[in-house]
């Protein structure tokens, strides 16, 4: 049985985490999901669990009601009012098309497309690691919540945006670009997996790809930005070993 409940204090994906972390431990309960711009968390039981078991299970700072049913008019302006996908996503197409239009300016004036996709791979890394960055507490709980690897191994989550600095600098700067280039067929490679599978699974869950600084739903945007890195490393190295 599945049944949506109201939690506030939920401020962040730490707290999302929190929350889900908290209430998936208690006995019968299967899955917990929250979604921190509803304030809400989706509940699955093997048997029905009280309220007062679910708020006893939270830390103090949370609490948890019950959702009261809307009728159908209720939800239909509900559903008109909730944001698209694409709404959500326009940061990241946003930051995508100052990604290639920078890139293309850079090599103008001398065209080459191998320089092209390095300069694109090198400023992806360096903004969206700037994104998480902002805030590198709150990252790790986010990424954990797909990533297979930083779900294994913790301190990962936490490396990670400063691996993708690494790896930015690396590109633009030309240093050792065939690692580099290996190192991002592995991490974006994991990450995808992860992904795939939540969007398979189909999880309510936020995308951690810009850090928590901006609120995006996990979508297949995401599988196409991974894909997308993936693609030009593969190219590249065919190049360079060919």
């Amino acid at each position: 049985m599945t049944h949506t409940y109201n939690v506030t204090g939920m401020t962040c994906n730490g707290c999302k985490a929190k929350v889900e972390e908290a209430l998936q431990n208690t006995d019968h309960i299967d899955e917990a999901n929250a979604d921190l711009s509803s304030g809400e968390v989706v509940i699955t039981m093997s048997q029905h669990v009280a309220l007062q078991t679910l708020q006893g299970a939270l830390p103090d700072k949370y609490q948890i009601s019950k959702k009261q049913e809307q009728n159908v008019f209720t939800s239909a302006t509900n559903l008109e009012e909730e944001k698209s996908d694409l709404k959500q996503l326009f940061p990241l197409f946003l930051i995508f098309g100052y990604i290639i239009v920078a890139s293309v300016l850079i090599n103008i004036k001398s065209w080459n497309w191998s320089d092209f996709m390095l300069d694109f791979m090198g400023l992806f890394y360096i903004i969206f690691s700037f994104f998480k960055l902002l805030d590198l507490k709150g990252f790790p709980e986010s990424f954990k919540m797909y990533d297979p690897l930083a779900k294994a191994i913790p301190a990962y989550a936490w490396m990670y945006p400063f691996i993708e600095t690494a790896l930015g600098i690396m590109f633009l700067m030309r240093i050792q670009v065939p690692l580099a280039l290996i190192v991002t067929l592995i991490i974006l490679g994991i990450t995808t997996i992860g992904v795939t599978k939540t969007l398979l699974d189909k999880k309510a869950i936020q995308c951690a790809c810009l850090g928590t600084a901006l609120k995006l739903p996990m979508t297949k945007a995401t599988f196409i930005e991974n894909s997308i890195m993936i693609v030009m490393a593969i190219i590249m190295l065919v190049q360079m070993y060919a």
